[in-house]
């Protein structure tokens, strides 16, 4: 018998291993998966599995003109079981010179990204160790940041070289050597970028020190006291300027930084003044205390139009409100703020502190701080506002492929993760009709997930208890299908029957209902066919609540 192709079974695994019902995730059994998918994906192997990562430092140089990297980073660890050998990842384009354990140099082979280290002797289960990968090379350059990841180079409006990083989708592993998945985070990291004097690098946490070189460097030894996802960890290379401000929270006094490019302090100093506060009283309202007091805040001004990056979030919206001058909602209510300080913002508590173990559930980060636009705007110009902001934003929608992705292959899902997945929020949040336990809900996401990694279970399975209703049904649909659930409407002799129409196990789902055009009924249907006790009714008097429902509606003409 012919074996399955190995991405095949890959796939097969991945999808028995997920704990997901099979048919959910069959709009994505089409696509097909290499070997390199399955060894930066993979989350489960015992190459990697075998080793806690605990610490990085990373201690590069960064050639401006060149566009060449060298250096190092240093993987402290802990042994999870014992092994001799383990997996960590870097682009093949890289060049690895040499890793150094106990001042001796290891033997590695490398496949496509991954590279596969072996030790002189087992590592035994609790021990601690630390290797030194030294490396060097131009890494990939970005075609359209930051949506096709790599290094961005420009120049500023002076002339001046200007340099970032933006790799999410792409891989970290791409700049640098590191366990290239979401599942390990680091408890710490001290970031090391050694620029051309004249120039300053900011990455993420709080700036230890600036040192002058006699070889005409400066480095900046950045640390990050707080866990972080890879394709977080930043560099920022540019002429710039520090802006120091600080706001009150519910941790006590937050130190925020603005590093922008010196023709931009004063629009700077303006136009982040009227976003960045609100911001932060907003989802400390919502989603409790802002996760990174001790890493601070910071908005570094950068080539590209932003990304989330954990206390150093990129942003290149050029001091406009909107998303790059254009309303996503068509509502009127986004050119009223910052769209790219507002939403990767938003991702400090979903995206940084709280961070999907497998990239399948990226929804966990994009659907929450998409939410997050329409609960800011809510904050600040009413409940109504809120709500026309987020039906607004279902102009995005495709219903293309389920935002779940394949699980164990680096795939996320459909971009629907964004604005089909606030508008599923939304629902339920209408669905438990009460703000004060939705709010509980979100704060409770961020107490009971703080600064950790999570699966798409361990999010459902913490909104049904602190709800007190199994709203897994609908999360399935949601996430797991193209189609939103679909209301069947029948009129009998004046009597409506309804019925959900809906490919999730035993879903049901309340909906609101105007009746008369003045009444408002909330009805809980399931997928069989239910009489509704209103009496002498139509299509004209009945009217289902598709505003804050993400639903479809049929009328039919016979109970099927």
């Amino acid at each position: 018998m012919n074996q399955l192709p190995y991405s095949l079974f890959a796939f097969l695994l991945c999808i028995i291993g997920s704990g997901l019902p099979l048919k959910a995730q069959q709009a994505n059994a089409s696509q097909t998966f290499s070997v390199a998918d399955s060894l930066r994906g993979n989350l489960n192997t015992p190459l990697r599995t075998c080793y806690d990562v605990k610490f990085y430092h990373l201690d590069i140089t960064a050639d401006v003109n060149t566009k060449q990297i060298e250096g190092s980073n240093t993987f402290t660890f802990e042994a999870m079981q014992d092994f001799t050998k383990l997996q960590f990842d870097l682009f093949q384009n890289m060049k690895i010179d040499s890793v150094l354990y106990k001042g001796q140099k290891l033997n590695y082979t490398r496949r496509h990204d991954a590279v596969f280290l072996e030790f002189p002797a087992t590592l035994k289960k609790g021990e601690t160790g630390s290797f030194t990968v030294h490396y060097s090379g131009t890494p990939l350059t970005a075609r359209n940041a930051p949506w096709e990841g790599g290094m961005v180079y420009a120049k500023d409006e002076d002339g001046k070289p200007w340099v970032a990083t933006a790799c999410q989708g792409l891989g970290a592993s791409f700049w640098w050597p590191n366990k290239d998945q979401q599942a390990d985070e680091p408890d710490s990291m001290l970031i090391s970028i050694r620029v051309p004097d004249g120039f300053k690098n900011v990455s993420n946490g709080r700036l230890r020190k600036a040192t002058p070189l006699p070889n005409g460097y400066t480095q900046f030894d950045w640390f990050v006291g707080s866990p972080i996802n890879n394709y977080n960890v930043a560099l920022n290379i540019g002429n710039y300027v520090n802006l120091k401000d600080s706001c009150k929270g519910l941790k006590g006094t937050l130190d925020v930084d603005y590093w922008v490019l010196p023709y931009n302090v004063s629009k700077a100093r303006t136009h982040f003044a009227k976003n960045v506060k609100p911001m932060i009283k907003s989802f400390e309202h919502w989603f409790g205390p802002y996760p990174f007091y001790s890493d601070g805040y910071k908005l570094i001004e950068t080539p590209h139009l932003g990304m989330e990056h954990q206390s150093g979030i990129a942003y290149g919206n050029g001091y406009k409100n909107g998303y790059n001058g254009r309303d996503l909602s068509g509502s009127g209510h986004g050119l009223k703020w910052d769209f790219i300080v507002v939403h990767e913002s938003g991702h400090e508590w979903f995206g940084n502190s709280i961070t999907s173990k497998d990239i399948a559930d990226m929804w966990i980060h994009e659907s929450f701080t998409a939410y997050s636009e329409c609960l800011f705007v809510e904050g600040l110009y009413g409940k109504k506002a809120g709500r026309e902001y987020v039906y607004g934003t279902r102009r995005n929608i495709l219903n293309d492929k389920p935002i779940t992705g394949a699980y164990n292959v680096n795939n996320r899902g459909s971009g629907d993760m964004y604005y089909k997945g606030s508008n599923m929020l939304h629902t339920l949040r209408t669905i438990l009709g009460n703000d004060t336990l939705w709010r509980q809900i979100l704060t409770g996401l961020n107490q009971e997930f703080y600064h950790q990694t999570v699966t798409a279970k361990q999010v459902i399975d913490c909104v049904n208890e602190e709800s007190g209703r199994n709203l897994s049904p609908i999360f399935d649909q949601y996430l797991n299908y193209t189609t939103i659930p679909t209301l069947l409407v029948v009129f009998k002799k004046g009597v409506p029957y309804v019925k959900w129409k809906a490919e999730a196990e035993n879903f049901e789902m309340p909906v609101g209902i105007w009746v008369n055009n003045k009444k408002y009924h909330t009805q809980t249907v399931g997928t069989r066919w239910k009489a509704l006790s209103f009496k002498n009714q139509s299509k004209s008097s009945f009217i289902p609540d598709t505003d804050n429902y993400y639903i479809n509606v049929s009328y039919e003409q016979t109970l099927n």
